[in-house]
């Protein structure tokens, strides 16, 4: 039993979705979903926070058929019953020089591709079938380009693909990133983003647009992007299988994503209401 959480007022659940949410298979435990329809009826809002396309969002919850809010590309987009409430776009130099690391890199023996991200969707230059099959599982919307530096439009978020381990390449690029916020968001993931921007920045436009305070925000992650909103939550839940960082700043703990933590700590809650 989590102390204090029987009772408390929850208005707003803000959730990670691998690593945290979905089990070790991708997949949504199937005991989530009546969850998700009972906090809808009591009219706590829950918030996906992902590192992954909004459109791959709004797949995964499709079968709900109420409103939902979602901080998608590492809080780049803030999206509400469609709408989109917050965007934010990498500066045209980092980008550029990022595309340009990404294709030098097999000479430094690193093994990395890119994702360029905006907000209708995103692109890749590789031809690698093996990453273009492992890219669609984030991105819902995905195109080849030829050239990556010369994507129109505002670009919202680079996510690079290490093969190997990204926490070895992200000395790469952060010479590269100046203020913009460049981060670890999975063992072979590492995503830049505008300035001050992170999925926290997403929570906090939620968390004014409903009218919830950090005591009344709960936000379970996993993992090193997951960081900067577990501390704008004053529940904040760090799952049993986390990264050492996320474990050591969460005021809480979750079991396991394996074992439908995010559940069981939903089900605690929701019960003691």
């Amino acid at each position: 039993m989590t102390e204090g959480l029987a009772g408390a007022d929850i208005r707003m659940v803000v959730c990670d979705m691998d690593g945290t949410l979905l089990d070790d298979t991708g997949r949504v435990p199937d005991e989530f979903w009546p969850l998700l329809q009972d906090m809808t009826d009591r009219g706590i809002v829950f918030v996906p926070a992902s590192g992954r396309q909004y459109y791959t969002l709004r797949n995964i919850f499709a079968q709900h058929p109420g409103t939902l809010s979602y901080v998608a590309e590492n809080g780049s987009m803030v999206m509400h019953d469609g709408d989109l409430i917050a965007s934010s776009a990498v500066d045209p130099a980092i980008t550029a020089a990022v595309v340009e690391t990404v294709r030098q890199a097999a000479d430094h023996g690193f093994r990395l591709q890119l994702i360029v991200h905006r907000i209708d969707g995103a692109f890749v230059e590789s031809d690698d079938e093996s990453f273009i099959g492992h890219a669609r599982q984030y991105c819902a919307r995905l195109e080849h380009v030829a050239d990556q530096s010369r994507v129109p439009g505002d670009v919202v978020k680079l996510a690079i693909f290490d093969a190997d381990d990204a926490e070895q390449s992200i000395g790469l690029f952060a010479p590269l990133a100046g203020d913009h916020k460049i981060a670890v968001s999975g063992r072979h993931w590492i995503d830049v983003t505008a300035p001050g921007t992170h999925k926290a920045t997403g929570v906090v436009a939620l968390q004014k647009l409903f009218g919830a305070g950090r005591e009344n925000t709960m936000v379970f992650g996993d993992y090193l992007n997951d960081l900067e909103m577990l501390d704008v939550a004053d529940w904040s839940f760090a799952m049993a299988n986390a990264h050492p960082d996320v474990l050591a700043r969460a005021r809480y703990r979750a079991p396991r994503n394996s074992e439908a933590g995010v559940v069981t700590v939903l089900r605690e809650m929701l019960d003691g209401r």
